[in-house]
């Protein structure tokens, strides 16, 4: 019984924004009714390879990139252009407490699934809508993408190496980082409303915007713009104001040494049978490090290069020297403290393998997030919801199903 095993969602979204809130909410115990298109479902769904694969080594169609964000939920198939269809989703929504959506602005008055026409069956529903741009603005009609986003909203301003060093220039996250903090800024949104709702008994409309997002993220360097006026810029793996605290190429790998004073410079240098350089004047301080790392970078890369990824975090961290490895995810997922924090979960799927997951990273005492059940096949759960939730007769769910409305 988890701590929102008492409230049902029914998700109208697909791709990863709004499967991911619909996902965090159902990890905590919600009865989350995933709503997909019959015979093509969620797009995600067809985004591979790479595809779970059967025991016998054969690809399903399960896509790996829908497995990561659909556990835990009930997939029923419904033709929502239908009548039938809409009539489905109404009376879903009657039973619901939330309702997630992520189609463009608009799109889903005309099938009557708006939060205006849902509101008249379901007076304290709450209503959340992701989009790319929000419900208001000059972009509101503009399809929203993760990529795009993170062009616009200046995360790619930030993000990648120097200008004039090699590679340098813009640089997108390695996941679709405005489409995930999204999704949890949107969780956020969905419970405070439930509790809300749970004090005044109102329900209310959610808007949530990539691009809101985007911005809202950069956090204390949008903080650096407002105070100063002046647009922070790129650095790759280096900092503005310390050296050296970035990423070095060992002889076999790289890592991350991240020397915070001057006295972990010594150590540093020291380890590398480099002591001299910790008394040259240009390097001896922070700040004349910072001066001069046109030249001190390039002799440390140089000795970094010397010794191993493994010998160089052995002997730094004997030394008291910040460091540590950038690991690939093989090396991510055997990592000591990974395996015992238990992050990956493994659970049973229909195919007769296993499908392989990261759990929800919260950790809690009382009721911790939980990864039960496998994310559904397309429409594995269209006939037990129409039959349970909605009370429909055996010949009514056949008929539905002969004119492909399920």
């Amino acid at each position: 019984m988890g701590a929102l095993s008492h409230i049902r969602v029914l998700d109208l979204t697909r791709v990863l924004a709004g499967p991911w809130c619909a996902q965090t909410l159902a990890d905590f115990g919600a009865d989350v009714i995933k709503i997909e298109r019959p015979e093509v479902g969620d797009d995600t769904r067809h985004w591979g390879p790479p595809y779970l694969k059967t025991p016998d080594g054969a690809d399903t169609r399960e896509a790996a990139y829908y497995l990561a964000a659909n556990r835990n939920k009930r997939s029923v198939t419904v033709d929502i252009a239908s009548p039938e269809g809409q009539q489905i989703v109404r009376e879903l929504a009657a039973q619901s407490d939330v309702v997630l959506e992520n189609y463009k602005v608009g799109q889903l008055k005309k099938y009557g699934l708006d939060y205006a026409s849902l509101k008249k069956v379901k007076p304290d529903l709450i209503y959340c809508s992701v989009t790319g741009f929000g419900q208001t603005g000059p972009y509101a009609q503009r399809a929203g993408y993760d990529f795009i986003v993170q062009g616009i909203g200046g995360f790619m301003s930030i993000t990648g190496e120097r200008d004039g060093q090699p590679g340098g220039g813009p640089q997108k996250a390695g996941v679709a980082i405005a489409d995930l903090m999204t999704g949890m800024y949107s969780t956020i949104a969905v419970l405070t409303a439930l509790t809300h709702r749970d004090r005044t008994g109102e329900g209310q409309y959610i808007d949530m915007a990539l691009l809101d997002v985007q911005v809202a993220m950069l956090a204390n360097m949008n903080s650096n713009y407002l105070a100063s006026g002046q647009p922070p810029v790129r650095w790759g793996n280096a900092h503005p104001n310390i050296v050296p605290y970035q990423t070095f190429q060992t002889s076999d790998g790289w890592i991350i040494v991240a020397v915070g004073n001057d006295g972990q410079f010594r150590k540093f240098v020291e380890v590398g049978q480099r002591p001299e350089l910790a008394e040259d004047e240009r390097f001896a301080t922070n700040p004349a490090r910072v001066r001069n790392r046109d030249v001190l970078v390039p002799i440390l890369a140089q000795m970094v290069r010397l010794q191993g990824k493994q010998q160089w975090i052995a002997a730094l961290e004997a030394a008291g020297v910040p460091c540590g490895p950038i690991n690939d995810l093989a090396e991510v997922f055997a990592n000591e403290q990974v395996v015992a924090r238990g992050m990956q979960v493994d659970l049973p799927h229909p195919s007769g393998g296993t499908v392989k997951l990261v759990r929800n990273p919260i950790n809690m005492t009382g009721t911790p997030p939980e990864a039960l059940a496998h994310p559904p096949t397309l429409g594995e759960h269209t006939e037990s919801v129409l039959r349970d939730v909605l009370g429909y007769s055996d010949e009514r769910i056949t008929a539905l199903r002969s004119q492909a409305v399920i």
